[in-house]
């Protein structure tokens, strides 16, 4: 069982070294002399591999314009601006350090993300809320939390 075992897992180890394709593994290796966290290396394989699939070839093989359709098609298609950005930055790592591409680099646009302010109670709505409760203590506490600008968790 044992012996079983052990030959299935080095066969699959085996399959899956062999399906690292040469650019993928550079790419890879890029990541690693850098000290990128798994997380990283997780998100920037996604997001090359999500390019290339959109290629159907190489994407080393790319052009200026096959970036200029993808990030087009990308945001047609409705990603989120967080996420355009993070393909943005995966690609201009694969570009600028794994194939010495910087020109391409270039090409790429990052989306800028509209930033929401909070909502700001008037000063009518401020007395409203200290004067709800009867309590001197809880009074107190809400009149500190609310002039430290302390979220609800951290009260």
């Amino acid at each position: 069982m044992v012996l079983s075992t052990e030959r299935s897992r080095t066969m699959n180890e085996s399959i899956r070294t062999a399906a690292i394709s040469p650019l993928r593994q550079r790419l890879i290796d890029d990541m690693n002399m850098r000290r990128f966290s798994r997380e990283t290396h997780r998100n920037y394989l996604r997001d090359v591999g999500r390019f290339a699939t959109f290629l159907g070839r190489s994407p080393d093989t790319a052009t200026a314009e096959d970036l200029r359709r993808f990030q087009i098609e990308q945001r047609d298609a409705g990603v989120p601006t967080p996420t355009m950005n993070s393909i943005v930055s995966a690609l201009r790592f694969f570009f600028t350090q794994t194939i010495d591409r910087p020109d391409l680099a270039r090409k790429l646009i990052r989306t800028p993300h509209p930033r929401n302010l909070p909502v700001v109670l008037s000063r009518d709505e401020v007395a409203r809320l200290l004067n709800a409760t009867t309590c001197l203590k809880h009074q107190a506490a809400l009149s500190v939390a609310y002039g430290a600008g302390m979220r609800v968790a951290e009260v």
